[in-house]
């Protein structure tokens, strides 16, 4: 999981990019020990149909939609002919739906055109990038659905892979998604993915700015990733803890009022 690729990213979205020097080297790992990318479309059509994936397959993807992924990590990508999905926040990206709130510069939609017509998948991240798992129904289906339809009518087709923001969601959370026709989603968990996960909880490991190549490879590789990210796990069911406590609190005063 990438989000911001760029030599001089936004202070609020450093932490969680990655330099286009480092994204390249990446990329040359995966193609010198033989990993196959591909979309997270064609990985759910496997996993539901039974059909057969390839040697050593790998995802590569995006949150939000930054612009650098179409600067500098479009070229890294074709030079090696590999696929890859993009997720977008759609009230995030350049153009008619911006409503502002990103944290660095935004694709524009001829930017994910392109990127679309280059073999990306394109998926949605919500309208507006919220905790969609503190949402009210009526808000959850908004912004789940309103995604899906500005996708739709900018590509020519509805997308059919979606990303939690922030990488939360509950079972209502999964069901909002599944009933607004996506067919798979992915979260975070910093673990491989599995299907045991089930197609709407799919897990995916982080890259960042910290991330050198070593310990790049031992993620792709499968390898001490539970010890890579001990520390952000036991901060992430912290806040589990804190995101359930305060959606109880908020069910328990609308049923009051």
């Amino acid at each position: 999981m990438y989000h911001a690729v760029g030599h001089r990213p936004a202070k609020a979205a450093y932490r969680l990019s990655v330099s286009p020097d480092a994204f390249a080297e990446q990329m040359r790992l995966l193609d010198d020990r033989g990993f196959t990318p591909l979309t997270t479309a064609r990985l759910g059509a496997a996993w539901r149909g039974g059909g057969t994936l390839p040697e050593r397959p790998v995802l590569i993807t995006f949150d939000d939609g930054y612009e650098g992924v179409h600067r500098h990590a479009l070229p890294a990508l074709a030079a090696h002919g590999f696929a890859a999905t993009l997720f977008v926040t759609t009230r995030w990206l350049r153009g008619p739906y911006d409503g502002g709130g990103a944290l660095d510069t935004m694709l524009d939609w001829d930017q994910v055109r392109e990127l679309a017509a280059a073999g990306t998948e394109i998926g949605g991240h919500s309208h507006s990038h919220p905790q969609m798992d503190q949402l009210t129904d009526e808000a959850l289906w908004s912004e789940t659905l309103r995604c899906r339809e500005i996708l739709g009518e900018e590509l020519g087709a509805r997308p059919v892979s979606f990303a939690y923001p922030y990488g939360y969601s509950n079972r209502r959370v999964r069901r909002t998604v599944r009933e607004a026709g996506f067919a798979q989603s992915l979260a975070v968990g910093n673990t491989l993915a599995q299907r045991c996960q089930g197609p709407y909880a799919l897990e995916r490991v982080t890259v960042q700015r910290g991330t050198g190549i070593e310990e790049f490879e031992r993620m792709v590789e499968g390898r001490c990733i539970a010890r890579t990210f001990a520390g952000d796990r036991i901060l992430t069911k912290g806040y589990a803890m804190v995101r359930r406590a305060r959606a109880a609190g908020r069910k328990v005063s609308r049923s009051r009022a």
